[in-house]
């Protein structure tokens, strides 16, 4: 491998977080490692509004999702005693669970290929954030639950509540608590003495920041994201830890160089298409150059953990509020460190518009102009900017470094059938009329999807009768979901409290029945019951 000269300029770096620091708002912690030695750590705003304190390196923070390749490291080492292997299958170790479960291996659920139901969103999305679950509860769900999003290892799809399932396992073998697994043979071997796995939000942790989430009224609140958290996102770490952790990843002390390479090469479907994700780990490229990567979200925090083999280059970003992206300050930290200027993207002078749906996932695809940009809403996500990259394909702005790409081969100016693929899945979206059909209609009443659990309410409002809202329960909750019509037989479904779940709902011809999709959940069916 070639080795990337990297270009290194501590003001250039500052400028990227001017607007941050000083602040009396909440900010950023940053750290930049060459050849694992640290060449920049610094934190920007404040770790709380409530508290004159700032943010430092050492300041505990969420890191959410990048938890999930220490999970998968806290199993291979497992596999590496011999305790285990990464095709066992589920059943092995909890066979109370359905059956569908059982002949999922392990191997599936660290790559987000299993094609089960995911619990997390279950829960969130279909029955509301309030109360907190214990993790067990959220793991007893996949005991009932019959229906899946595919079968094991012909599709890909991220799946938190896989990693519930693969905590509970690790849990089984070591005959400990996740925590005490993470906390004896990962983060005191390696030195770091500041990270931990902390479940909930409502306890007190020394030295930890603030989650700050921007709501409705452009005020922050302090709104956390409520439940257990286990494998799937429950790391708290600091800057300086995440640095020596990068740098274990890179010449190991814990974890073998053949388990880490394992988790670093990209897994494949049924089919041979390779995923671009490894165990716990992004591995598509960032502006053609190799990068491995993981990223967290949550409710006023999110990070971005990235490493450039080729450069010896690591970067960590951590973010204590909700308008500001750990991804995009990730980039621009990128784009100087590693010399890329923006190129010229293709003219987006052709813009593609319409509303596209797949039939075999329920996907829902919507592309517009906006200002003379080319942009694309994802089964009712917040609008992304894509980019022509070719005469008939488009692709993501390269902040984001996913392997999305939008194709289509006839000349026609508004094609009727588009081909996406992302992360080694394949599809053919169909084009369905934007011009709403009065009489296709989304019947007020009750709904059940009985392979999930969960009732579906169609609410007519009573000062607008042509307005109508969706109220979802599930076993933990309930959850109240806006309606807004796309085209003739889809709505978008917004979470009327404004915390960011979306989702697509589509009406059936027979009028008895919805097809709901969430970016995590595919093509769940609602049957008509009042």
């Amino acid at each position: 491998m070639s080795r990337i000269k990297v270009h290194f300029d501590e003001k250039t770096i500052d400028a990227i977080f001017r607007d941050l620091d000083p602040s009396q708002l909440p900010g950023a912690a940053v750290g930049i490692a060459i050849g694992g030695v640290p060449v920049y750590r610094k934190g920007f705003g404040l770790a709380s509004m409530e508290l004159p304190v700032a943010l430092t390196p050492q300041t505990r923070m969420r890191i959410y999702s990048t938890t999930k390749h220490f999970t998968c490291l806290a199993y291979l080492l497992l596999c590496e005693e011999g305790k285990a292997s990464i095709d066992d299958r589920v059943g092995k170790y909890l066979p109370d669970l359905h059956l569908v479960v059982h002949n999922v291996t392990m191997r599936q659920l660290m790559s987000h290929t299993s094609g089960l139901r995911d619990a997390c969103d279950i829960r969130w999305f279909f029955s509301g954030i309030e109360g907190t679950v214990p993790a067990h509860d959220l793991l007893a769900l996949y005991r009932y639950i019959d229906d899946v999003n595919f079968l094991p290892g012909e599709a890909w799809s991220y799946n938190n509540g896989g990693y519930h399932i693969l905590s509970a396992v690790i849990e089984k073998l070591a005959d400990m608590s996740l925590e005490e697994v993470f906390r004896t043979r990962i983060f005191e071997p390696v030195g770091m003495h500041d990270t931990l796995l902390r479940r909930v939000d409502t306890d007190f942790v020394r030295n930890s920041a603030t989650m700050h989430m921007l709501g409705r009224r452009n005020v922050y609140e302090k709104t956390y994201l409520p439940g257990e958290l286990a494998g799937e996102g429950g790391i708290v770490s600091t800057v300086e830890d995440m640095l020596l952790w990068m740098r274990n990843a890179s010449n190991p002390v814990i974890g073998s160089p053949d388990t880490w390479g394992l988790m670093s090469t990209s897994q494949s479907l049924n089919d041979g298409m390779e995923t671009g994700y490894g165990l716990g780990l992004f591995l598509n490229p960032y502006k053609h150059v190799a990068m491995i990567s993981h990223s967290g979200l949550g409710l006023g925090s999110n990070s971005e953990m990235i490493r450039i083999p080729s450069a010896a280059l690591d970067i960590i970003v951590l973010v204590n509020r909700s308008d500001i992206s750990s991804t995009e300050l990730a980039a621009r930290i990128l784009d100087d460190c590693l010399g890329i200027r923006s190129e010229p993207s293709p003219s987006d002078a052709k813009l593609l518009t319409g509303l596209f749906r797949c039939a075999n996932t329920g996907q829902v695809v919507r592309l517009y102009g906006r200002e003379g940009l080319q942009m694309a809403s994802i089964d009712g996500g917040e609008e992304t900017r894509m980019v022509l990259t070719g005469d008939r394909e488009l692709g993501h702005l390269p902040h984001a470094c996913s392997p999305l790409a939008i194709s289509w081969s006839e000349d026609d100016a508004e094609p009727g059938r588009l081909h996406y693929e992302e992360y080694g899945n394949r599809n053919e979206l169909l084009r369905i009329p934007i011009e709403p059909d009065r009489n296709v209609v989304v019947i007020p009443g009750d709904y059940l999807a009985a392979g999930i659990g969960v009732c579906l309410r169609v609410e007519t409002c009573e000062s607008n009768s042509d307005h109508k809202r969706v109220i979802l329960t599930g076993r933990f909750g309930s959850r109240l979901y806006e309606l807004e019509r796309l085209g003739a037989c889809v709505w978008r479904l917004i979470a009327a409290d404004r915390t960011g779940w979306w989702g697509t709902l589509m009406v059936e011809p027979d009028g008895r029945s919805l097809v709901l999709k969430t970016p995590n959940t595919w093509k769940v069916t609602f049957r008509r019951s009042t």
